[in-house]
């Protein structure tokens, strides 16, 4: 079961559809509405609690999407997933955190869940989360679609 889509929390829509695809805004680690595991991997946060961050984020994501397009089953995949990790200097674990996101996709979409990705560390992240993620999901053709999602 997908989590519940959070609010934005500036001047911006969670996801919009244009064509075949589906843009989600930035997701943060949000868990049953709260961030579990805030600041900075490498200090504040472990490297298992990241990866949970990263998934938290990615199940957001889904959500979000699924939200904009009238259910997860009109989403095909994934194509790009931009991943921020919140770390302490010289941390150098960045893709075993987003591995966490990336891990989630394919358990849903089997191999269309699998993507090309950009790992960046960050001093900090939106309200503490520990990672946000960004992602470019592809939708299942239907000329009932909406393309301002």
């Amino acid at each position: 079961m997908l989590p519940s889509v959070a609010a934005p929390v500036g001047s911006y829509t969670q996801a919009r559809c244009h064509g075949s695809t589906v843009h989600v805004t930035g997701q943060l680690a949000f868990v049953d509405g709260v961030i579990p595991w805030p600041g900075r991997v490498g200090e504040e946060v472990s490297l298992e609690q990241g990866v949970e961050a990263a998934r938290a984020a990615a199940l957001n994501s889904l959500a979000a999407a699924s939200a904009a397009v009238g259910g997860i089953d009109r989403l095909s995949g994934v194509i790009e997933v931009v991943g921020y990790t919140a770390c302490a200097p010289g941390f150098g674990g960045l893709s075993a955190v987003l591995n966490g996101a990336s891990d989630v996709f394919p358990e849903v979409f089997g191999a269309e869940g699998r993507h090309v990705r950009t790992n960046v560390g960050a001093v900090w992240l939106p309200l503490g989360s520990p990672v946000e993620i960004r992602v470019l999901y592809a939708r299942q053709h239907d000329n009932n679609f909406d393309d301002e999602g």
